[in-house]
C-alpha cells in the first residue's frame, strides 16, 4: 500500500531481514546494522546510515520499499546510537565510520558489485562523508536535505541557529521506550525547551535541559570561529570536489538546509558531474520522506544503479513555483533573470514605509531626501521568529503580526499590476547606523494578499555585518522561486533579531554562549535617494519552464 501511495511499481520480490549485524570499525568498535535481502534477482545495494533508529517509519521509506523491488538495503546505526558501540559525537566520526562500513560492504559474499547511498538530513551528511573518498563500487547518490558543512550552517551568518538545542534534546531522549514516556516527552519537551532558550548563559541552560548527555552542544554554541579545528570533521566541502558519480539533490523551499543543497548543485554542475535537482514546496520534515521524494529516489536508483530507463524525469531540474502551485522543469537552476530594484522610501504617514520600483525621482516636497527609519532591538524582549526555515512543521505562516511590532520596520509596495516571478536570492542593500557595533540584521520578504494578510517567502540574517565608510551594508536572502500575484503587494521587514531561530545578540560583545548581560541597540535605516537603500529581486525574464507541469 505504501508503494502504491508513493507511485512506485508493484513489488517484484519477497525479501528477508537479518537484524543486528555487527560491522567492525578501525578503532575496534562495532556498528549495528539490518540487512534487507531480496530473495530473487537483486539489482544492486542501497546503503543508509543514520542516528535515528532502523525501525518504522525509516525502515519503510528507506529499506522495505526498495528491498521489495529488488534492492539489497543495508541500514546502519551511527556509533553510539541504537545498538552501535561508542559515544555519539554528531558528525565527528562519520568519515572514518562511513569508509569502514563501505569496506565491509564490498567484501560481503552477497554483494553484487555496485551500491548507492540514500537518505535525508543527517543521513545526507553521512553520504557526503563517504563521498570524501568515493569507493570504486559506488554508483550513485540521492542526498535529500543533507548538509555537507555543518559548521557553516550553524554559524555561517555569525549567529548560532538554536534549532540544534531541540535536536540535541530529541537525540538524547530518543531511546526512551513506551507510549506513556513518549507522550510525556512531547507534552513537556516544548515547554522545557523554551524555558531553556530564555535563560542565560546559553550553555548553562542547555546543560540543565540536556542533563549533561549532549556534551557536543556546549562546544557548538561557544565556538563561532569557522576556522576552529574543532569544526574540521564537520566541514566536508572536499566531498564536492571528489564525488564522481551521478547525484540527485532534493530540497524544499522552506527547508533549513536549502542554501547548502543549492550550493552543492551549483558546485557539482560546474564540475560537469551528472547532477539533478528537485526543490518542492516543503519544510524539512516534508522533504525527508514525502511521496515525491521516495518516488524520485527510486527512479534515480533504477537508472543509475539498476541500469534501467527513467520513468518520468524529463529535465535535470524540477522546481515548484510557489504562488502558482505548479512544478516547472528546466535545464538548470537558476533560470535567466533580471534585477528588479525596489527603493526604500518614507511612508505617507504612520509607521508603514514604501517600496518603490525603478529609479524614478521622488516628487518635489516629498521629504524623502534625508529620512531615517528607526527601531530598537532589545534582547530582553527579542523580536520573535514567526515561521521561517527551521526544524518545524510551521515554516511558511501568516506573519502579519510582525509588521505591527515596535522593533520591526516595514516597507510595502503598491499592488502589483502583473504577476512577478522571483527566481533566486533577493538582496537587501542598506544605508545603516547603529548605537554600537554589537548588532544583528534580519530581513524578510513576504507577500501581502488583497485582504492585507502577509505570508513569508524568504529571509536573510547577518550578525555584525560589514559596514562601509558610507554606512552601506548588504544582507542576502535564501533563494526562492515564487510568483507574487497581480493585485498583491511585496513586503520587506527589517529587524534586529529573529528568536529563537537565532541566538540573541546580547549587545555586550561577551563570548558566544557565555554572555549574561543585555544591552539594547538602536538602528536607523536611510531612506530616500540620498541613501540608496534598496531591495533587489531576481525576476525571471520568461516563463522559467520547459515541458508540462509535473504532478
Amino acid at each position: 500500500m505504501a508503494g502504491r501511495l508513493c507511485g512506485l511499481p508493484p513489488p517484484r520480490t519477497d525479501f528477508e531481514v537479518r537484524r543486528n549485524i555487527t560491522i567492525p570499525t578501525r578503532d575496534g568498535l562495532f556498528l549495528t546494522a539490518d540487512h534487507y535481502r531480496p530473495t530473487s534477482d537483486p539489482r544492486g545495494t542501497v546503503l543508509i546510515r543514520g542516528p535515528y533508529g532502523r525501525r518504522f517509519p525509516l525502515d519503510l521509506g528507506l529499506a522495505r520499499l526498495f528491498a521489495a523491488r529488488g534492492y539489497h538495503a543495508v541500514f546502519v546505526s551511527c556509533r553510539g546510537t541504537h545498538g552501535s558501540q561508542g559515544d555519539f559525537r554528531p558528525m565527528e566520526t562519520e568519515v572514518a565510520d562511513g569508509l569502514d562500513v563501505t569496506a565491509w560492504l564490498v567484501a560481503e559474499p552477497w554483494f553484487e558489485g555496485r551500491f548507492a547511498t540514500i537518505g535525508p538530513s543527517y543521513l545526507g551528511f553521512t553520504q557526503w562523508a563517504v563521498l570524501t573518498a568515493p569507493p570504486a563500487e559506488l554508483a550513485a547518490a540521492v542526498v535529500t536535505a543533507g548538509p555537507h558543512d555543518f559548521a557553516d550552517h550553524a554559524w555561517g551568518t555569525g549567529a548560532f541557529k538554536l534549532d540544534f538545542l531541540g535536536w540535541s534534546h530529541g537525540i538524547v531522549n530518543q531511546d526512551r521506550s513506551g507510549v506513556l514516556s513518549r507522550l510525556r516527552r512531547v507534552a513537556t519537551g516544548r515547554r522545557a525547551l523554551r524555558q531553556a532558550l530564555d535563560q542565560l548563559p546559553l550553555v548553562d541552560a542547555a546543560d540543565s535541559l540536556l542533563g549533561g548527555r549532549a556534551p557536543w552542544y556546549r562546544e557548538w554554541v561557544t565556538r563561532p570561529d569557522l576556522d576552529d579545528a574543532f569544526w574540521e570533521p564537520m566541514r566536508l566541502g572536499r566531498a564536492l570536489d571528489e564525488v564522481n558519480v551521478p547525484v540527485l539533490l532534493i530540497g524544499g523551499w522552506q527547508d533549513l538546509f536549502l542554501d547548502q543543497t543549492l550550493a552543492q548543485y551549483a558546485h557539482l554542475r560546474r564540475r560537469g558531474i551528472d547532477t539533478a535537482l528537485t526543490v518542492g514546496p516543503w519544510n524539512h520534515y516534508q522533504t525527508s520522506l514525502s511521496r515525491p521524494v521516495i518516488g524520485e529516489t527510486f527512479d534515480w536508483l533504477e537508472v543509475h544503479l539498476a541500469g534501467r530507463e527513467s520513468r518520468s524525469r524529463e529535465a535535470a531540474v524540477r522546481v515548484h513555483l510557489g504562488g502558482a502551485g505548479e512544478w516547472r522543469a528546466m535545464p538548470a537552476w537558476p533560470p535567466a533573470t533580471v534585477d528588479s530594484c525596489w527603493h526604500l522610501r518614507p511612508g505617507r504617514g504612520g509607521r508603514a514605509h514604501r517600496l518603490v520600483v525603478g529609479t524614478a525621482p521622488e516628487a518635489p516636497g516629498s521629504g524623502a531626501g534625508g529620512s531615517w527609519a528607526r527601531f530598537t532591538y532589545d534582547p530582553a524582549r527579542p523580536t520573535p521568529a514567526l515561521g521561517g526555515p527551521m526544524l518545524s512543521r510551521r515554516c511558511q505562516v501568516d506573519d502579519t503580526a510582525l509588521a505591527d511590532r515596535w522593533d520591526v520596520v516595514t516597507f510595502d509596495s503598491d499592488a502589483l499590476g502583473a504577476d512577478l516571478d522571483v527566481a533566486g536570492a533577493p538582496l537587501v542593500a542598506l544605508t545603516h547606523r547603529s548605537d554600537h557595533p554589537h548588532f544583528d540584521l534580519f530581513v524578510r520578504l513576504s507577500e501581502v494578499d488583497t485582504r492585507g494578510r502577509s505570508r513569508n517567502l524568504t529571509e536573510g540574517y547577518r550578525r555584525a555585518p560589514a559596514v562601509g565608510a558610507d554606512g552601506s551594508t548588504e544582507v542576502a536572502m535564501v533563494p526562492v522561486f515564487h510568483r507574487v500575484r497581480a493585485g498583491h503587494r511585496i513586503r520587506l521587514l527589517i529587524a534586529g533579531g529573529s528568536f529563537p531561530r537565532f541566538d540573541r545578540n546580547l549587545g555586550t560583545g561577551e563570548p558566544a554562549g557565555l554572555g549574561r548581560g543585555m544591552r539594547p541597540v538602536g538602528h536607523a535605516v536611510g531612506l530616500g535617494p540620498e541613501h540608496a537603500s534598496r531591495l533587489v529581486l531576481p525576476v525571471a525574464t520568461e516563463a522559467a519552464a520547459t515541458g508540462p507541469p509535473l504532478s
